[in-house]
Formats: structure tokens, C-alpha cells, sequence
């Protein structure tokens, strides 16, 4: 399963990938394709939305410039670093910006709710929006000033 095609991947790099690239690349299409339906969903390749095949071509095109996950490069008085790789250097990996972006299109970020539960057929209790229970009996205490709106 690959989201993008190799022929993709080879349109967004800037050399010629020869018998060994080609397989690495190819490799790293498939990784990057099944981290995006860890962080999104596995959705079919033939409708997976159109940002999943950029940012699974993004992963791959990463980790093909840096395969061997060098986080510092010299030649002659030039250097060149690469400071926010981490522990993801010489892998196929997805930025924090990029996994969130999968969760979005997956609609799985997560969050907070606030759910009733209550048992099948029981009578839920009334909502009483604003006031606190309290351990010494009589009325609930308010927690906003106002009992109108609390804003």
C-alpha cells in the first residue's frame, strides 16, 4: 500500500536515483504511507484525500536527501546542520505539524467532551449549569458570579 507512486517522489527530487535508490525509495513510500494511517486513518488509496499523498511524498522525499540521517554535513569552510531531526535522523518520519494534520483529516485529533452517561431507560438528571454540589446539604453553590451567563 503507497499513497503516492514512485514517479511522484521522482519528480520531487533533484538527481537521478539509480538501481539502489529505487528500491530505498520505494521502501520509503510504503513507510511513510503506513505512518499515515497510524496518525490518520487507513484510508483506500484510490480516495485518500490529496494532502495525504503530499505530505507521505514530503516524508519520503525527506528521508531520500538524508538517508543516513547525518545531522551535520562539511565540505571545505561550509557546514551545513540539520538541529531539529532528533532522534528521527536516517528515518522515514512526519513533523508534529504533519501527524496533527493527519489526525485533522482522519477526525481524530483529540479532545475534551463532556458526555452524560447514564443507563439504558433511566431518567437523566436535570442540568444545573453553574452551581456546585455541596457536602453539607441544602442548594447547590453557584460558581459564577452571574446566573444568567457565566461570561
Amino acid at each position: 500500500m503507497a499513497y503516492a507512486t514512485l514517479d511522484d517522489l521522482k519528480a520531487r527530487l533533484d538527481w537521478d536515483l539509480d538501481a539502489d535508490e529505487l528500491r530505498i525509495a520505494t521502501g520509503a513510500l510504503e513507510d511513510a504511507s503506513t505512518l499515515a494511517a497510524a496518525y490518520g486513518r487507513n484510508w483506500p488509496e484510490a480516495v485518500a484525500p490529496r494532502l495525504v499523498r503530499t505530505l507521505v511524498l514530503k516524508a519520503a522525499s525527506r528521508y531520500m536527501t538524508n538517508p543516513n540521517g547525518y545531522t551535520q554535513s562539511r565540505a571545505g569552510d561550509e557546514t551545513l546542520a540539520w538541529s531539529d531531526v532528533g532522534h528521527d535522523a536516517g528515518t522515514v518520519y512526519f513533523t508534529t505539524e504533519e501527524k496533527r494534520l493527519l489526525e485533522g483529516l482522519a477526525g481524530t485529533r483529540p479532545g475534551l467532551a463532556s458526555v452524560i452517561v447514564s443507563s439504558w431507560e433511566s431518567n437523566t438528571r436535570r442540568f444545573d449549569g453553574g452551581r456546585v454540589p455541596v457536602d453539607y446539604g441544602g442548594d447547590r453553590f453557584p460558581l459564577y458570579g452571574d446566573g444568567v451567563s457565566p461570561w
